[in-house]
């Protein structure tokens, strides 16, 4: 299994970082894909094969940590293209939002 478990939405509450000037804010670390519970069901594949992915975006996966679980939100497409490299850590910017 790759991902802890794949989830379809955002349990936790809205966070309000919705720019990536907001979100570079967030100091990145590595987390373990086995870790992750996943927010989307499906990925588009042009995202996944694409070399430009991260060219427009932040270069870190965001994960929004909640009730004791790390949730993916955005860069589901980073998370795979680790898994298929054979590498299980993800650099990440983790939001904790449990208080």
């Amino acid at each position: 299994m790759i991902f802890a478990r794949v989830g379809d939405g955002r349990p936790y509450p809205d966070h309000g970082l919705t720019t990536p000037k907001q979100w570079a804010q967030v100091a990145p670390r590595q987390v373990r894909l086995d870790a992750l519970v996943t927010t989307k069901r499906t990925l588009d594949l042009t995202l996944l094969l694409s070399e430009e992915s991260t060219f427009y975006g932040d270069l870190f996966a965001h994960v929004v940590a909640w009730r004791g679980e790390l949730y993916l939100e955005d860069g589901l497409h980073r998370a795979l293209r680790t898994a298929l490299q054979q590498r299980n850590i993800l650099h990440a910017r983790v939001l904790d939002v449990s208080s």
